[in-house]
């Protein structure tokens, strides 16, 4: 066998660093059954090595390059073009032109022929690279083909290819090129065929792109193309588009682009015979690659010839399915407020903490509730409980209910409560010391686990964090605590409903919610402001945190005039909500003890923007408004009829609801607390791990699983191909969407929001948190690049507990993600803040700075 060309026959499954993902995949094509792929042959990366190896300017630049980072975007592009200049100015190796020149003549030196890299790190399952190298068309004659070879070779390192690879972890020296020369085909038709539909995920549903000429223009996007969907066998859309322009080959090399004549131009490119077979066609490949495949194709004198074919990188993942039955899975992560991925240590301490059907998928979790919803008893529970958390998920849900035949129902078996309409009251106890007596318990077991878990080492760490998890599950699903916040919940419905009713009045339980007591999360907001009440007298406290660097400046900080005392503050507030970060459910995730610096701009935001004493003056603020609130209510009820009656009734349950709505955030505190105790033991361990040269650096664990680190703990063994292959996923699931709701299909079902009578061009979400306020658009990614004004509104894609500082700082509240009773909404109620979740792509219409105007009573933005 050679080993500068193969032929697309000659090559194996195994040889992608000969010959790259396309000519890997284009071998694998040519020896399929039935498939039809023009001849060609590859040149190997052992050629491209060969003419290179020796070019002592090349091997120099490319140590050059090797070194800059993304940041270094000029010298980038400098380097790369003195690279691409050296590539083009090499002599190509003479065996190498001995056996192009002999595969030509094999095949007729008079064809015309497409030159296409084909780099090794391209079409992978995790990373497509696709564009990132050059294709050449319709080259003709052996000189222009070998010219054309070195000019693939160059574009190895166009300015792109070099930004991409920098910027995925792909280093430069470890990547590769091959060329593939191919017989031209000229086609009538040609289009790329997506084996699963690219937009809902489906994988059912194939999606075609076609148009006239070569594909060239379709790729490019110079084109509009038609559309074809096809689901068992059936053409179920057509989109027909107006074709203005096709590319075609030249007679003497290269392409040129043509006008089409106007009946052409709104002519089907396929016929329906043509899309399923094409269709056909697509499902053999894709059950010989076994995933699915985005693949070009085209049609000459009746002839559906196969270009190229690659993975879909894009799909989000199925959740593990463990039989042939119809399963629909529910984002965990939508209703947590933290959509981000994470790593498997943090996965699989979820698993163990939640007793629910999960899977997990693209670095998220996912429930399976298939079994309620196949019950007409507790279909409507479950869709009501999802809808509280998040509206676009029980419309998800209700279309698949409607559509019928995807979920089997299962008979009644029992028969369901009567009940009316009317919404009944609470009747718990209204007594403050069920609460406190909770948060009592709760803290005085972590206590208990922190002294505890110090006598742990080795696998016994392991062994006691399983049974305290035992113990923190009893605490997270204690029915009192359940109760507690059932009744909270049940009142809150209670007054919004009986109000609106009575008064014609929405949502006055966002009100009445503000400033109450047993809040873990606004109070931790509002400790904030007093950290900083200690700092504003000391100027030089003040000056040494504006050009803090690093973590460890509390060890110098008390140094200064002021310096205990702004440490003691900041060291205390750690102390008690140190254990927080944004996506905190992943125990992973950077806590604030870890890297406090991510304190210190809110902390001087404060100094800034507010007076001393605002924590008690906000807090005061929220209370009377309550009060007042709650007052004017009552006196409006009591003229109703029966209205003495009515009013004693509501008094009560706004009662309750100021004693237990605070309780809400605190099962989350409790659980993330001892998260962070967990983790600290597991770090001791991964640093004996480090010490012993098990694991490269303690990070390195959090790729692993619970049990996968028991074991590399108990044996001081691990094979680090998993680590490498972990971070590898963990880095693709990073740039994926979850969805809200995927099917075992792998079909992604978006739930929209059925309201009319809105403004012209409003953005609609769901209201969270009453009042109108209109400011400023903050665009919001990272809690640390939080530099906020007053009268700002944040715009983010979701809020978790750790956002609650800067609630304090904003007029208003916008995000993504999120529901009635998720962790931003409660906290947004407290304080009074207007507030709209579950906006679709907020982050994208609303842009930074922009004035906008929130209404938080009816669930929409206008862009003002």
């Amino acid at each position: 066998m050679n080993s500068f060309v193969l032929h697309f026959h000659e090559i194996e499954k195994t040889q992608l660093s000969l010959v790259g993902g396309k000519g890997l995949n284009l071998g694998r094509l040519a020896s399929m059954q039935g498939i039809h792929v023009p001849e060609g042959f590859c040149i190997t990366t052992a050629g491209y090595e060969k003419a290179l190896e020796q070019h002592d300017t090349f091997q120099t630049l490319l140590d050059q390059l090797t070194m800059l980072k993304i940041e270094d975007r000029h010298h980038i592009n400098e380097i790369s073009k003195k690279i691409r200049q050296a590539i083009t100015e090499v002599e190509i190796p003479s065996d190498v032109v001995k056996e192009v020149t002999h595969y030509l003549s094999q095949f007729g030196d008079e064809h015309a022929y497409a030159v296409r890299s084909s780099a090794t790190a391209e079409d992978l399952p995790h990373a497509s690279f696709a564009g990132q190298q050059d294709t050449y068309l319709n080259i003709i004659g052996i000189d222009a083909i070998l010219m054309h070879i070195k000019k693939c070779w160059a574009s190895l390192f166009t300015d792109r290819a070099v930004i991409y690879r920098t910027q995925h972890g792909f280093g430069h020296r470890n990547v590769s090129l091959s060329v593939i020369v191919q017989k031209m085909v000229f086609p009538q038709t040609s289009g790329v065929l997506f084996t699963a539909d690219p937009i809902t995920s489906n994988r059912k549903l194939l999606s075609i792109d076609a148009s006239f000429g070569l594909g060239e223009a379709l790729v490019s996007g110079l084109v509009s193309a038609d559309c074809y969907k096809i689901q068992d066998d059936t053409i179920v859309d057509k989109i027909i588009a107006t074709k203005k322009l096709a590319i075609y080959a030249r007679k003497e090399g290269g392409t040129e682009t043509k006008q089409l004549d106007p009946v052409q131009q709104k002519t089907q490119a396929l016929t329906e015979q043509q899309i399923l077979q094409v269709a056909c066609i697509g499902r053999q490949i894709e059950a010989d690659f076994g995933c699915p495949q985005d693949i070009e194709w085209c049609f000459f004198d009746g002839t559906c010839y196969i270009l190229q074919s690659r993975p879909i990188t894009t799909l989000y993942p199925i959740p593990e399915v463990h039989d042939e039955e119809n399963h629909v899975y529910v984002s965990v992560g939508h209703q947590q407020m933290m959509t981000d991925a994470m790593k498997p240590l943090g996965l699989s301490f979820y698993l163990l903490t939640t007793p629910a059907p999960m899977r997990v998928a693209g670095g998220r979790l996912f429930v399976d509730v298939t079994p309620p919803l196949a019950s007409p008893i507790s279909r409507e529970k479950i869709v009501n409980t999802l809808g509280q958390s998040d509206p676009l998920i029980k419309d998800a849900l209700m279309t698949i209910i409607e559509r019928g035949d995807f979920i089997k129902s299962v008979p009644n078996d029992t028969n369901p409560t009567e009940s009316g309409n009317e919404i009944q009251a609470p009747q718990m106890e209204n007594d403050p010391t069920t609460v406190a007596n909770l948060m009592k318990n709760s803290q005085t077991s972590i206590e208990e686990l922190k002294e505890m878990i110090k006598t742990k080492s080795g696998v016994d760490v392991f062994d006691f964090i399983v049974e305290d998890m035992q113990h923190l599950k009893q605490i997270l699903f204690d029915p009192q605590s359940l109760r507690v916040i059932t009744a909270a919940m049940d009142a809150a419905t209670w007054i919004n409903e009986n109000i609106n009713n009575w008064l014609g009045e929405k949502n006055v339980a966002d009100i009445l919610s503000q400033s109450v007591r047993n809040n873990i999360t606004s109070e931790m907001g509002l400790a904030l402001l007093d950290v900083a009440d200690v700092i504003r007298p000391y100027p030089a406290v003040i000056d040494y945190l504006h050009h803090v660097k690093d973590d460890t400046f509390l060890d110098k900080i008390d140094t200064l005039d002021g310096g205990q005392e702004a440490k003691d503050a900041i060291t205390d507030y750690l102390r008690k909500y140190g254990m927080r970060c944004p996506g905190e459910i992943d125990m992973t995730n950077t806590r604030w003890s870890e890297k406090p610096t991510v304190l210190i701009p809110m902390i001087l935001s404060h100094i800034k923007h507010f007076e001393p004493n605002a924590s008690h003056q906000k807090f005061e603020q929220g209370r009377q408004e309550a009060w007042n609130k709650e007052q004017a209510l009552l006196e409006r009820v009591e003229k109703l009829p029966d209205g003495q009656q009515k009013a004693r009734e509501t008094k009560r349950v706004i009662d309750l609801l100021r004693t237990f709505i605070g309780y809400r955030e605190y099962p989350k505190y409790g659980m993330i607390s001892r998260y962070f105790v967990y983790k600290q033991a597991l770090l001791k361990e991964a640093a004996q791990l480090a010490q012993a040269n098990v694991i490269h650096e303690q990070e390195d664990i959090y790729y692993l699983t619970f049990d996968e680190l028991y074991e590399v703990v108990r044996t001081n063994k691990l094979d680090y191909e998993i680590i490498n292959k972990r971070k590898d996923e963990y880095r693709l699931y990073e740039k994926l969407t979850p969805p809200r709701v995927i099917t075992s299909d792998g079909e992604i079902i978006t739930g929209t929001y059925k309201r009319e009578n809105l403004p012209h061009e409003a953005i609609a979400g769901l209201p969270v948190s009453s009042g109108v306020v209109e400011g400023r658009a903050r665009v919001i990614f990272n809690m640390e690049d939080a530099n906020l004004e007053d009268g700002d509104i944040l715009i983010t894609p979701f809020t978790d507990p750790s956002w609650t500082p800067i609630f304090v700082s904003i007029k208003g509240l916008v995000t993504e993600v999120g529901g009635l009773m998720t962790h931003g909404s409660v906290i947004a109620r407290e304080y009074g803040l207007p507030a709209v979740v579950g906006v679709e792509n907020a982050t994208k219409l609303i842009k930074d700075g922009q004035r906008i105007r929130v209404h938080g009573t009816e669930g929409y933005i206008e862009i003002v």
